[in-house]
């Protein structure tokens, strides 16, 4: 009976981990009554102003090195520099150890930014909380954040995804909504304050309170970065010409530690993860900076140890959406290939303010000369997921191309955010939720199994009593459906 019972099980299984084209794409007829997209007014509590003369603020943290082993705190101080320094500890209000940062500010037209504290903290012990303290005397402020786990291919870890966000009142239930899913690193598609839709001195005053809005949550847990089309801000009329001046001067990625030359494309390894962050806006063909890093760092790639092989970039390479239709042509071209070939597990991506989910599909044998012009079922492709549905003011885009393209799985002009819980390394559970009149709403969810693993062959190697396990605390603990 109870090997009955444990075959039926890794049956039911096998049957919901599967994505394929065999059933048609669903387009949700949902229709949300949603908030003014608008930004909240900057006299909103959402911006608040901590207390006390020069107090930190806007504070943010990142993984600070390769491995998960280190933090790069930013805060910015408005009045004057103050002090640098980070203290830190594994108890409360007792801080054992100090680090040192340093400070710097930039202009933008007329604005001048506060003083932009950025601080390595690193050498911490996986799996510990800390509680780290910043600023001077009465206006100190104190938070406190927990490392990751040592990387292991079979460790548990959960991240959110959230995109396109802005500083309305759609973006704070995104925000707050994902504060509740019990996520642990939010993986960001792109497109952070939406200050370039102002102008002149305006700019920086958006900037400043985007880092307080958001820092209910960047205080206490990494945010990994990647830049979209609103943070070029290439603004001639102001003489402001340098692309990504502003996200550049505050939000720092260790790029280093990955062999970039640049912060705008590099990776990291956190948990059971190894996750590769690309720029849409920055050169990407053959033989550029961009292009040359990419090849170097998929074949330092090891799933034995980091199983799961996410990339995260801005512009969608499949999109069925009006809204910025065929934009990511150009890099899908250059880097699909590879994705297939290193059996890349998910994408995600932002840049059009809707959801989408794609089947398992590659176009790679298509070229100028000869080949299949349409996407087709690809077992070895990653998912394609598009989150630009944060609750930016642009609204939504909400006019989806028809007929649904086979490739398309689920798609939905709402807000929202998702996460992915990996399990182990054959398993994650992925879901979307939408913000349903203020409320959080499971909208879509499947199984994700993992490229490497995921093979009969590889899942040999498995002890059969650990994966029996695992498949029934997640069938008795989670209402999953495709």
């Amino acid at each position: 009976m109870r090997s009955m019972l444990l075959h039926l099980l890794v049956v039911s299984f096998a049957l919901l981990s599967f994505i394929g084209i065999g059933s048609a794409g669903v387009t949700s007829a949902f229709v949300r009554s949603e908030w003014p997209s608008v930004d909240i007014p900057l006299d909103h509590e959402a911006f608040a102003v901590p207390k006390g003369y020069n107090a930190p603020q806007q504070v943010h943290i990142t993984q600070g090195d390769y491995d998960g082993k280190a933090l790069i705190i930013s805060w910015v101080t408005p009045e004057a520099p103050g002090s640098n320094a980070v203290q830190y500890g594994t108890s409360e209000k007792e801080y054992e150890f100090t680090a040192e940062g340093t400070v710097t500010n930039y202009t933008f037209y007329n604005y001048t930014s506060g003083y932009i504290h950025q601080c390595l903290v690193d050498g911490l012990e996986y799996d510990t909380k800390y509680f780290y303290k910043i600023g001077d005397g009465n206006s100190a402020r104190e938070f406190w954040f927990q490392t990751p786990p040592k990387i292991d291919p079979d460790v548990p870890y959960k991240f959110g995804i959230i995109g396109d966000l802005g500083q309305t009142f759609n973006s704070l239930s995104t925000i707050e909504h994902y504060m509740h899913s019990g996520g642990q690193t939010v993986l960001f598609v792109g497109d952070l304050s939406y200050a370039d839709r102002y102008q002149y001195h305006d700019v920086g005053v958006r900037w400043d309170t985007w880092g307080r809005f958001v820092e209910q949550s960047t205080a206490y847990q990494p945010w990994i970065w990647s830049a979209g089309n609103h943070e070029i801000e290439y603004m001639p009329y102001m003489e402001e010409v340098v692309p990504f001046k502003s996200y550049l001067q505050r939000y720092p990625t260790p790029y280093a530690a990955s062999g970039s030359t640049h912060p705008l494309w590099y990776a990291i390894r956190r948990a059971s993860a190894h996750i590769i962050v690309l720029s849409s806006y920055s050169p990407f063909v053959k033989y550029t900076p961009q292009w040359m890093w990419l090849s170097e760092e998929l074949k330092r790639v090891d799933r034995e140890k980091t199983p799961w092989l996410i990339v995260i970039m801005h512009v969608p390479i499949y999109n069925s959406n009006d809204a910025h239709f065929m934009e990511g042509e150009s890099m899908r071209a250059v880097f699909e290939r590879w994705f297939v070939d290193y059996k890349v597990d998910v994408v995600f991506a932002g840049h059009v303010h809707a959801y989408e989910r794609s089947y398992r599909i590659s176009n790679i044998h298509y070229n100028v000369s000869n080949g299949d012009r349409y996407p087709v079922p690809d077992k070895s492709a990653p998912v394609y997921i598009t989150v630009g549905d944060g609750g930016n003011q642009e609204g939504l885009a909400g006019r989806f191309r028809d007929p649904q393209p086979d490739y398309s799985a689920f798609r939905e002009a709402s807000y929202g955010h998702s996460t992915l819980e990996i399990k182990n390394r054959t398993h994650a559970f992925y879901h979307w939720n939408r913000n349903d009149d203020g409320k959080r709403v499971p909208t879509d969810s499947f199984i994700l199994r993992n490229q490497y693993w995921g093979t009969n062959r590889r899942r040999r190697k498995l002890k059969k009593n650990h994966l029996h396990t695992i498949i029934t605390e997640t069938l008795l603990t989670h209402g999953l459906r495709r």
